[in-house]
Protein backbone atom coordinates (compact mmCIF):
# COMPACT_ATOMS: atom_id res chain seq x y z
CA UNK A 1 0.00 0.00 0.00
CA UNK A 2 1.73 3.24 -1.39
CA UNK A 3 1.88 6.69 1.21
CA UNK A 4 -1.12 8.10 -0.20
CA UNK A 5 -3.09 5.02 0.87
CA UNK A 6 -2.05 4.74 4.05
CA UNK A 7 -2.63 8.04 4.69
CA UNK A 8 -6.14 8.15 3.67
CA UNK A 9 -6.94 4.56 5.72
CA UNK A 10 -5.84 6.76 8.40
CA UNK A 11 -8.27 9.64 7.82
CA UNK A 12 -11.09 7.15 7.18
CA UNK A 13 -9.98 5.29 10.52
CA UNK A 14 -9.92 8.53 12.40
CA UNK A 15 -13.86 9.22 11.11
CA UNK A 16 -14.39 5.29 12.11
CA UNK A 17 -13.81 6.54 15.70
CA UNK A 18 -15.49 10.02 15.40
CA UNK A 19 -18.46 8.49 14.41
CA UNK A 20 -18.18 5.24 17.26
CA UNK A 21 -17.89 8.21 19.92
CA UNK A 22 -21.55 8.07 20.64
CA UNK A 23 -22.14 4.68 20.43
CA UNK A 24 -23.20 2.91 23.00
CA UNK A 25 -21.98 -0.53 21.29
CA UNK A 26 -18.91 -1.41 22.92
CA UNK A 27 -17.88 -4.05 20.06
CA UNK A 28 -18.88 -1.44 17.56
CA UNK A 29 -16.57 1.19 19.18
CA UNK A 30 -13.82 -1.97 19.64
CA UNK A 31 -13.80 -2.53 15.88
CA UNK A 32 -13.78 0.96 15.10
CA UNK A 33 -10.88 1.88 17.49
CA UNK A 34 -8.78 -1.53 16.26
CA UNK A 35 -9.76 -0.48 12.27
CA UNK A 36 -7.71 2.97 13.46
CA UNK A 37 -4.97 1.49 15.20
CA UNK A 38 -4.35 -1.30 11.73
CA UNK A 39 -4.41 1.67 9.86
CA UNK A 40 -2.01 3.59 12.34
CA UNK A 41 0.41 0.55 11.90
CA UNK A 42 0.41 0.32 8.22
CA UNK A 43 1.16 4.11 8.49
CA UNK A 44 3.79 3.42 11.00
CA UNK A 45 2.61 5.79 13.65
CA UNK A 46 3.36 3.56 16.51
CA UNK A 47 2.22 6.19 18.78
CA UNK A 48 -1.26 6.40 17.51
CA UNK A 49 -1.79 2.45 16.89
CA UNK A 50 -0.56 1.70 20.51
CA UNK A 51 -3.47 4.65 21.77
CA UNK A 52 -6.33 2.93 19.62
CA UNK A 53 -5.56 -0.46 20.08
CA UNK A 54 -5.66 0.63 23.72
CA UNK A 55 -8.73 1.97 23.35
CA UNK A 56 -10.30 -1.26 21.21
CA UNK A 57 -9.14 -3.45 24.43
CA UNK A 58 -10.58 -1.15 26.85
CA UNK A 59 -13.95 -1.44 24.10
CA UNK A 60 -13.88 -4.91 23.87
CA UNK A 61 -13.94 -5.55 27.67
CA UNK A 62 -16.75 -4.17 28.41
CA UNK A 63 -20.06 -5.98 28.15
CA UNK A 64 -22.12 -6.18 25.13
CA UNK A 65 -25.87 -5.30 25.77
CA UNK A 66 -27.95 -6.84 22.87
CA UNK A 67 -24.74 -8.15 20.60
CA UNK A 68 -27.03 -10.50 18.56
CA UNK A 69 -29.01 -7.07 17.33
CA UNK A 70 -25.90 -5.41 16.36
CA UNK A 71 -23.85 -5.37 12.87
CA UNK A 72 -20.75 -5.86 15.08
CA UNK A 73 -21.93 -8.86 17.00
CA UNK A 74 -18.93 -10.84 15.18
CA UNK A 75 -16.46 -8.52 16.25
CA UNK A 76 -15.78 -10.68 19.60
CA UNK A 77 -12.93 -10.74 21.91
CA UNK A 78 -11.79 -13.86 20.04
CA UNK A 79 -11.49 -11.76 16.91
CA UNK A 80 -10.22 -8.61 18.38
CA UNK A 81 -7.40 -10.46 20.27
CA UNK A 82 -6.56 -12.13 16.46
CA UNK A 83 -6.53 -8.23 14.87
CA UNK A 84 -4.61 -7.17 17.48
CA UNK A 85 -2.07 -9.56 17.14
CA UNK A 86 -1.86 -8.58 14.16
CA UNK A 87 -1.07 -5.53 14.45
CA UNK A 88 1.15 -5.77 17.43
CA UNK A 89 3.02 -7.77 14.44
CA UNK A 90 3.01 -5.06 12.37
CA UNK A 91 4.91 -2.61 15.55
CA UNK A 92 7.32 -5.86 15.91
CA UNK A 93 6.54 -6.16 19.06
CA UNK A 94 6.12 -10.05 18.26
CA UNK A 95 6.28 -11.20 21.73
CA UNK A 96 2.60 -9.53 22.55
CA UNK A 97 1.52 -10.62 19.06
CA UNK A 98 1.94 -14.39 19.87
CA UNK A 99 0.58 -13.74 23.55
CA UNK A 100 -2.73 -11.99 21.51
CA UNK A 101 -2.89 -15.31 18.70
CA UNK A 102 -2.85 -17.97 21.75
CA UNK A 103 -5.08 -15.68 23.63
CA UNK A 104 -7.21 -15.79 20.14
CA UNK A 105 -6.80 -20.00 19.61
CA UNK A 106 -7.83 -19.97 23.52
CA UNK A 107 -11.47 -18.01 23.15
CA UNK A 108 -11.84 -17.63 19.52
CA UNK A 109 -12.06 -20.19 16.89
CA UNK A 110 -12.45 -23.61 18.40
CA UNK A 111 -15.51 -24.11 17.01
CA UNK A 112 -14.82 -22.72 13.43
CA UNK A 113 -12.15 -24.24 11.59
CA UNK A 114 -11.26 -21.65 9.29
CA UNK A 115 -11.01 -18.89 12.15
CA UNK A 116 -8.42 -21.25 13.85
CA UNK A 117 -6.64 -22.46 11.03
CA UNK A 118 -5.87 -18.82 10.10
CA UNK A 119 -4.86 -17.50 13.36
CA UNK A 120 -2.43 -20.70 13.47
CA UNK A 121 -0.76 -19.54 9.82
CA UNK A 122 -0.51 -16.20 11.49
CA UNK A 123 1.24 -17.69 15.14
CA UNK A 124 3.59 -19.71 12.42
CA UNK A 125 4.79 -16.53 11.25
CA UNK A 126 5.02 -14.18 13.89
CA UNK A 127 7.15 -17.49 15.10
CA UNK A 128 9.30 -17.47 12.55
CA UNK A 129 10.03 -13.65 12.77
CA UNK A 130 11.21 -14.45 16.50
CA UNK A 131 13.55 -16.84 15.20
CA UNK A 132 11.27 -20.32 16.57
CA UNK A 133 11.59 -22.08 13.49
CA UNK A 134 11.22 -25.70 14.96
CA UNK A 135 7.83 -24.12 16.85
CA UNK A 136 6.59 -22.14 13.50
CA UNK A 137 7.17 -25.46 11.62
CA UNK A 138 5.08 -27.38 14.63
CA UNK A 139 2.66 -24.24 14.47
CA UNK A 140 1.41 -24.51 10.79
CA UNK A 141 1.97 -28.63 11.32
CA UNK A 142 -1.58 -27.81 12.73
CA UNK A 143 -2.47 -25.32 10.58
CA UNK A 144 -2.08 -27.59 7.41
CA UNK A 145 -4.12 -30.31 9.67
CA UNK A 146 -6.81 -27.29 10.36
CA UNK A 147 -6.91 -26.17 7.00
CA UNK A 148 -7.31 -29.72 5.08
CA UNK A 149 -10.95 -29.70 2.96
CA UNK A 150 -11.44 -25.79 4.04
CA UNK A 151 -12.31 -23.74 0.88
CA UNK A 152 -11.36 -19.93 1.50
CA UNK A 153 -9.39 -16.71 0.01
CA UNK A 154 -7.81 -16.16 3.73
CA UNK A 155 -6.46 -20.01 4.10
CA UNK A 156 -5.04 -20.18 0.35
CA UNK A 157 -3.31 -16.80 0.80
CA UNK A 158 -1.98 -18.27 4.53
CA UNK A 159 -1.03 -21.84 2.41
CA UNK A 160 0.92 -19.77 -0.55
CA UNK A 161 2.59 -17.42 2.36
CA UNK A 162 3.72 -20.11 4.49
CA UNK A 163 5.16 -21.30 1.13
CA UNK A 164 6.93 -18.77 0.92
CA UNK A 165 8.24 -18.61 3.65
CA UNK A 166 9.82 -21.69 3.78
CA UNK A 167 11.03 -21.54 0.77
CA UNK A 168 14.47 -20.46 2.77
CA UNK A 169 14.85 -23.77 4.24
CA UNK A 170 15.06 -26.03 1.23
CA UNK A 171 17.65 -27.76 3.06
CA UNK A 172 15.42 -28.69 6.14
CA UNK A 173 13.18 -31.84 5.50
CA UNK A 174 10.14 -30.79 7.28
CA UNK A 175 10.36 -27.21 5.59
CA UNK A 176 10.04 -29.40 2.62
CA UNK A 177 7.88 -31.81 3.35
CA UNK A 178 5.46 -28.85 4.93
CA UNK A 179 5.88 -27.47 1.18
CA UNK A 180 4.75 -30.62 -0.32
CA UNK A 181 2.08 -30.61 2.17
CA UNK A 182 0.33 -26.89 1.75
CA UNK A 183 0.63 -27.85 -2.24
CA UNK A 184 -1.35 -30.91 -1.81
CA UNK A 185 -4.12 -28.64 0.57
CA UNK A 186 -3.87 -26.05 -1.86
CA UNK A 187 -5.52 -28.01 -4.70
Amino acid sequence: MGPELRAEAVQLGEACVEYGQHLDNPRAVAYYEATLANAAAQDDDRTMAIRHLARSETAIAKPAAAVGDSWAAHYSPGRWAHESGMILSRLGDLDAAEEHLHLSLDIHGLDRRRTRAIVLADLGGVGLRQGDTDGAMATWRDFLDGADGIRSVKVQAALQDMRVRLRRYNGVPEAQELRERAARVAV
